[in-house]
Formats: structure tokens, sequence, C-alpha cells
């Protein structure tokens, strides 16, 4: 038997790509919480104050999300053969984890102000709130590409948008309080708005969950891998298949492939592993040759894996 690996690099956006990103989108964040948090407490606008407690919040998650990138890049060593790949799935769940808690605490704070809602300043609340929609929109445009291909990037610009939404929600309460005189809106806005931010972070928080324990990754479908490996010329069996996510961007996968007329050569693997590259983006690939002695099977192997 013998074994074979490669590691094809991602096309995806690099480190750098991300920095002024992530630097002025905690920057802004960070001055606006500020602000926010000055305007709330003195126009008495629970919308606002639970929209500046979210915005710290982001500031954290942004926090984390760089951070992770840059872990997921430390080159690996002898302790830790595949790096710390890992930190960005760390930090995407985590990211889903603190806007969650913080939208449930924003949800509990409004059921107890609905109870006995207070007059706010209408106008200062609509101002500083539409301040807000252009920081984090602004902030969310910056990862939105990154988004698509990236759980952690992904993580970034849910937090932004999230946060955009709010501030908008905060602008329109504003506005029909001064129209109505409506106490009870400004509470009743920041339910609405909590479970909208908690219905759109939900993928991300069962993504990164999933991923976390080495779940198969959403944009792999195993059965059509295994298909592949299956139909190559030469092979009889494939078992031992195992597919997961090295970080947040990047794929790998390890199987045995039962070839009984022996090693096929060094070209035809590499052309195994281009097609495992370009079908499925799967970027870090080890496949294992045997000659029919598949009696070994991992004891992790399943009738799904065989």
């Amino acid at each position: 038997m013998s074994g074979h690996h490669h590691h094809h690099h991602a096309d995806h956006h690099g480190a750098g790509d991300y920095n002024r990103a992530f630097g002025l989108g905690i920057a802004l964040n960070i001055g606006f919480v500020l602000v926010e948090s000055f305007y709330g407490w003195k126009s008495h606008s629970l919308a606002l104050l639970a929209d500046a407690g979210h915005n710290l919040s982001d500031v954290l998650g942004l926090v984390l999300a760089w951070g992770g990138m840059w872990m997921a890049r430390l080159l690996p060593d002898d302790r830790h053969t595949y790096g710390w790949q890992r930190a960005s799935i760390m930090a995407a769940l985590i990211n889903a984890l603190i806007l969650l808690v913080a939208m449930g605490s924003m949800a509990w704070e409004a059921f107890n102000r609905l109870s006995n809602p207070a007059p706010i300043a209408g106008q200062t609340v609509m101002l500083v709130a539409a301040a807000g929609v252009l920081v984090n929109g602004v902030t969310a445009l910056l990862f939105m590409a990154g988004g698509r291909s990236d759980l952690n990037i992904r993580g970034a610009f849910l937090h932004m948008a999230g946060d955009a939404l709010v501030s908008l929600g905060v602008v329109v309460a504003g506005a029909v309080y001064l129209w109505t005189g409506w106490a009870w809106l400004d509470p009743v806005m920041s339910l609405v708005i909590a479970v909208l931010v908690v219905y759109g972070t939900w993928s991300l928080f069962s993504q990164s969950l999933h991923l976390a324990f080495d779940g198969v990754p959403q944009s792999v479908q195993l059965p059509e891998v295994r298909m592949h490996l299956a139909a190559l010329p030469g092979v009889t069996e494939v078992h031992d298949l195992h597919v997961w996510a090295m970080s947040s961007s990047e794929t790998a996968l390890t199987a045995h492939l039962v070839m009984p007329a022996g090693h096929p050569g060094d070209a035809y693997i590499a052309d195994v592993l281009e097609s495992l590259h370009d079908l499925f983006d799967i970027e870090h690939a080890t496949l294992q040759i045997e000659i029919g002695d598949s009696e070994r099977a991992c004891r992790l192997a399943t009738h799904t894996m065989r």
C-alpha cells in the first residue's frame, strides 16, 4: 500500500485583503458605541442603548474574526500539523454565540420595558440611529464578497448587516414615535429586530457548530465524492472516506482506494487530486492505494462510508 497527499492552495482572499476592513470596522464601531451610548442615555431610548450594546458585541466579534483569520494562517509545526486553521471556524462559532446572546439580552430588556414604556427623544434617536445605519452598512459592505466563501468572514458580515438592520429599525421607531407618541413602539421594535437578527444568525451558528465537530462542509455532497472516486479507472472499492473542514474556507479529504492491479503511478494520483479540487473545491486530499485487503477498515467506517 502507499499513500499520496496533495495540498492545492485555495484561490481565496489572503489575510492582507481584510486587514483594512477589520481595522476600519473596529475603529468605526468603537467610536459609534461611545456616541450612541451617550445619546441613548440622554434620550431615554432602550432601542439606542440596546443597539449600543450590540455594537459593542460586534467590536468583540470583529476582533475575534480578525484574530481567527490570522491564526488560521500560522504555519504548521510538529505540535500542530494542520497549523491553527480551525481558529477561523471557532471564531465564526463564537461570533454567532455572541450575537445570539446579545439579541436575547435585548429581547429580555424589551419585554421588561413593555410593561412600563418610557417617553424618548425621538429626533435624537433618529439622527443617532441613522448614523448607525451608515457606519454598519459601510462596514458590512467591506466583508460582503468574502462572506460567500469563508464562514468566518460571513460571521463578520452578518454582525455588521445585523447592526445596520437594528439601527434602521430604531430610525423607523423614532419616526413613528414622533408622529403618534406611542412609547411602546421602542421596545416592540427592539423585539422585532431581535427576532430578525436571530433568524439570520441561526444558519451561521448551526454551520460553524457542524464544522467544529468535523462535519462535512455544506458545499460538499459526500455521495457525489464517493461516486466520483469509485468510478475512477482501476478502482474496485472506496472505503474510509472522510471529508471535513480544516478552516472556514478550506476542505480536506482522506480515502482508501482499492486497486487490484497495483499502484497506478504518481501522474494518475495527481490527476485525481486535481479533479477533487476542480469538482468539489477540496484543497487538501490524502489517498491510500490498496490492492484488495479492505478488511482493515477504519473503526469509524459505517455503511455510509464504505
